[in-house]
């Protein structure tokens, strides 16, 4: 398995009977997983169901999932006839007809439209559909955009791994001119020390003899950076096997990088030469745009 991206971003639309939907999914960096879903509450239990399954599919991320669904035309009210109070009402009507005529009064004609227009004589009704066949189109639709999703997070991933594994090569690179220059300054630094130790022993008396010897040698060991040299050569290696190894190594790699930022600090620290000084600045300011693309990495 390759590295991945936290950051992705699909979408999808798909329909069933008088149901369609679109779906929209984003993540961005975070350092769990982070899931914000807003999906239709009368769906039971499709949440729960996309919760695990993006759960299974991914480790980190801050992942925001939106449903929108809409009905259609031939899903919407229709209009019934209530034939009982329909019945009721031209029985009313006959009624006043034939008091009215009785009286010698004319009524107009009562045209269907004024039949219709009574309150109740037309019902709405909305038809009522089950949501499990939606539920199950919807839970089927969205195995293929995690798919999707998933496939976007590892082309992102592939790019990453290139961009590191040059900026890799570049702190090998740094580190090898590194030791080169700190075995050039060898004859400098020894030149250094025998005039430190001449002063010394030129105001040594009273002195005690250990403690003159412990601070000569501490000296030489503040100036000493092979082991700093060998613990950036294995952190290199470290990081091309996170590489290699793929899937969710991103916080292996976080705190990694903040070995490699540690020994670039201390190597500048042990310089004493404005050479390796020039190496140690340029090994931290390359470590540091790593620290930036290891924070995409799942």
């Amino acid at each position: 398995m390759k590295i991945r991206s936290m950051t992705g971003f699909t979408s999808g639309q798909g329909s069933l009977g008088a149901h369609s939907w679109s779906w929209e999914m984003r993540s961005v960096n975070a350092k769990g997983l982070d899931l914000r879903l807003r999906v239709p509450d009368w769906l039971e239990g499709l949440e729960v169901h996309l919760r695990k399954a993006l759960g299974k599919e991914l480790a980190r991320g801050n992942v925001s999932l939106g449903l929108r669904i809409s009905r259609g035309e031939e899903g919407a009210s229709k209009l019934t006839l209530n034939k009982p109070l329909l019945a009721s009402v031209l029985t009313a009507l006959a009624e006043a007809e034939a008091l009215a005529q009785s009286a010698g009064v004319d009524l107009s004609v009562t045209s269907g439209a004024d039949l219709l227009s009574i309150r109740g004589v037309l019902e709405a009704s909305a038809t009522e559909d089950d949501p499990a066949p939606l539920v199950e189109a919807l839970k089927k639709e969205f195995e293929s955009l995690v798919s999707d999703f998933v496939q976007m997070r590892a082309a992102e991933g592939a790019a990453l791994e290139k961009v590191l594994r040059d900026q890799l090569a570049e702190v090998d690179r740094l580190t090898r001119l590194a030791a080169e220059r700190a075995e050039a300054r060898k004859p400098l630094m020894a030149e250094a020390l025998k005039a430190n130790l001449a002063k010394v022993m030129e105001n040594t008396e009273g002195a005690d003899a250990n403690r003159v010897a412990q601070e000569l040698a501490m000296l030489a060991v503040k100036s000493d950076i092979t082991e700093e040299i060998d613990r950036l050569a294995a952190h290199v290696s470290a990081a091309e096997e996170l590489l290699s190894s793929g899937g969710a190594v991103g916080r292996k790699f976080d705190f990694l990088m903040q070995e490699f930022n540690r020994e670039a600090n201390t190597l500048c620290s042990k310089a004493f030469n404005s050479d390796l000084t020039s190496v140690g600045l340029e090994l931290k300011a390359v470590i540091d745009q790593m620290r930036e693309q290891v924070q995409n990495i799942e």
